[in-house]
């Protein structure tokens, strides 16, 4: 009678286990679903301070710097081409840090995209860096992940609130000016945060991973990252075609380029223009290049730059 009453209560606890699994399973997944930002959705803001801005401290300028006294390892973040571990600083705020070959350029790129009015990434470049329970490494990007702004999904670049939009078509034109060629919707995503006037909700669309520039975008076999000869020599404007441009462009997403207007270039060549030389160089400079590639570097971008312009110029000169 015992060992019946044993078997009996046993298939009741088993029932109520299997009852009460999917209602379970399902409140975990409701709970690992990321919440959805709310707001305007934001991609660039107009920048009516562009010649003033600080490109060797970039969007985050000097209040949001890590505080190195002190940086200890939290986690490793798996994905992606360059080695990346979370961290926390001595003031205890946590940050990405990418270490390799792609810290660099991600961090140049990041400046010039920012100066011009996009959204960004927070990120600075720390020539020497002791992360405790990993060891020193050389030329480590930190990237900032402040508790007040919520990471969302990825966006797509072949679906998206701005699509055909002069800002949206100024955006594909940097990522030719600065030979990014990984163009792909993961290094993409949309951030929940408020506007820094209003303090209102918004989603900002930002590239997060820009690691894939500043070389040459080639073929599948010829491309690089992080190599300033290959940027310094690679053309930029192949041919215009009516109002079409005609770009040098190998990398991945190719025809998101096959629209590029006269018109496009015009508008984000009159945003680009405004930078000075200095401003120019600090991008690189904030990046830790050395002086003959800094020069270098900020010469072949102001070449690009005239290029747009001349483009858009010889178009209007026309009869």
């Amino acid at each position: 009678m015992f060992q019946a009453k044993s078997r009996n209560l046993l298939v009741s606890l088993l029932l109520l286990l299997i009852v009460a699994l999917p209602t379970f399973a399902q409140q975990k997944k409701q709970k690992s679903k990321k919440k959805a930002p709310s707001g305007p959705a934001v991609l660039w803001r107009e920048p009516t301070d562009l010649e003033s801005r600080d490109l060797l401290l970039g969007a985050g300028g000097e209040q949001m710097k890590p505080n190195l006294r002190r940086v200890t390892f939290i986690e490793k973040k798996s994905g992606g081409y360059s080695t990346k571990y979370r961290v926390k600083d001595a003031s205890g705020h946590e940050w990405v840090a990418k270490i390799g070959k792609e810290a660099q350029p991600d961090t140049a790129a990041n400046r010039l995209v920012w100066a011009v009015g996009y959204e960004t990434e927070i990120a600075y470049l720390v020539p020497r860096l002791t992360i405790q329970g990993k060891g020193t490494f050389e030329n480590v990007r930190l990237e900032a992940r402040p508790k007040s702004i919520n990471r969302g999904e990825e966006w797509k670049w072949d679906n998206n609130p701005f699509t055909n939009t002069p800002q949206f078509q100024g955006l594909k034109v940097m990522m030719l000016l600065i030979n990014n060629w990984d163009i792909k919707d993961s290094n993409n995503v949309v951030l929940a945060a408020r506007n820094p006037s209003t303090g209102t909700p918004e989603q900002r669309y930002i590239i997060s991973d820009l690691g894939g520039s500043l070389g040459k975008t080639g073929g599948i076999f010829s491309r690089s990252r992080n190599k300033p000869i290959d940027f310094i020599k690679s053309n930029f404007i192949e041919s215009v075609r009516g109002d079409k441009i005609d770009f040098n462009y190998g990398g991945k997403s190719k025809s998101l380029f096959e629209n590029i207007t006269v018109s496009d270039a015009k508008w984000i060549g009159a945003l680009l223009a405004r930078l000075s030389d200095e401003q120019i160089k600090d991008a690189f400079r904030a990046a830790n290049y050395s002086p003959d590639e800094v020069l270098a570097m900020s010469q072949a971008v102001r070449r690009r730059i005239n290029a747009l312009n001349d483009v858009s110029a010889s178009l209007a000169e026309a009869p």
